[in-house]
């Protein structure tokens, strides 16, 4: 499966779905927390989404195993009758929760296309927790094109474009300091995530499982927790419009997608990805939310983008202009 060839279509096809899902969720999401004043509860929308991500995975594993008598005895033997690994996959579970919280705060702060730009710090957040926790090592290339994202995230930052179709207070520093703890939270447990699968020889959609299970009891906690009394008052779905059912689905199908992108592509289309939906949501923030574009936040955006495209380059095979320089100098003393 993993060296299944894969027509140039399909490519395409995964990166214009996965680029039109992240571009739309994060201007649907900031269009949800800034046109009405009757605000749903975030910690509802992202337990809603663990449990549409738990009934899909259910699904991919109903594919997998072929029949429901196989389904069950994967269910019973793999999810619940392993504590353990429900434990385990418990720690993403939190952090996840986390990060998918602050998104909400910060997208209810930032512009979509400001968002959009600043969370790819999760990228040298991502590629330290790989050093540190995986052994494993960065190009010069790669540093160079994390050094360059900072630069372009603190240009972005630093005299930031402004909305001025927005209804709602907003401070950017809080909106700043939400994606601070949403890209620590994605680094940390995409890293772990990838770590315990490839721990073992586990089903993904049974780890998924593992995770999403404790995702909703870890969420439904937070639900109570954080909004529990209003909850009680106003109702579970309290403020829920269309778009915020929009919202959860493409948070939902999201996260799922982006494991088969990476399955079936290579990390250079997740580069072009990522970058076009930066443009389409800057686009999309001027046209819906009346963004003026400032010359430091196009030099940077602009920035961002070659350093992720830069990132997804692949790494030049060491180990051949090593044999190469062996055989010359062989021939040499020959």
């Amino acid at each position: 499966m993993a060296n299944e060839p894969v027509s140039v279509l399909f490519k395409l096809y995964c990166l214009t779905v996965m680029t039109l899902v992240a571009a739309a969720y994060t201007v649907a999401l900031r269009y949800t927390r800034t046109v009405s004043s009757d605000l749903y509860f975030s910690t509802t929308a992202v337990c809603l989404t663990e449990v549409i991500k738990l009934f899909l995975s259910i699904g991919m594993l109903a594919r997998e195993t072929g029949n429901f008598s196989r389904l069950r005895n994967t269910i019973v033997d793999q999810v619940i009758r392993s504590p353990k690994e429900l434990l385990k996959l418990s720690v993403p579970s939190v952090v996840y929760a986390i990060q998918n919280n602050m998104a909400f705060i910060g997208l209810s702060n930032l512009d979509a296309a400001v968002y959009q730009v600043t969370y790819q710090l999760k990228i040298p957040c991502t590629a330290l927790c790989t050093v540190l926790m995986l052994n494993r090592s960065l190009s010069r290339l790669q540093w160079f094109s994390v050094f360059m994202l900072c630069v372009g995230v603190t240009l972005v930052q630093w005299t930031p474009a402004e909305a001025t179709k927005v209804q709602v207070e907003q401070n950017p520093f809080i909106g700043f300091m939400a994606i601070a703890v949403a890209v620590l939270c994605s680094g940390f447990a995409g890293v772990y995530f990838e770590k315990v699968l490839k721990s073992s020889d586990t089903s993904l959609w049974v780890r998924n499982l593992q995770m999403y299970l404790s995702g909703i009891a870890i969420t439904l906690v937070g639900v109570f927790m954080n909004d529990g009394p209003q909850i009680m008052e106003k109702g579970f779905f309290f403020g829920y419009t269309p778009w915020v059912v929009f919202v959860v689905f493409l948070s939902s199908v999201g996260g799922l997608y982006t494991s088969i992108v990476v399955k079936y592509t290579d990390n250079i289309m997740k580069g072009f990805s990522a970058a076009a939906a930066i443009v389409l949501s800057t686009v999309a923030s001027v046209t819906l939310f009346g963004l003026q574009i400032t010359a430091t936040f196009a030099g940077g955006t602009l920035l961002v983008c070659v350093s992720i495209y830069l990132y997804g380059l692949p790494k030049q095979d060491t180990s051949k202009v090593d044999s190469n320089c062996e055989s010359k100098q062989k021939l040499i003393t020959v």
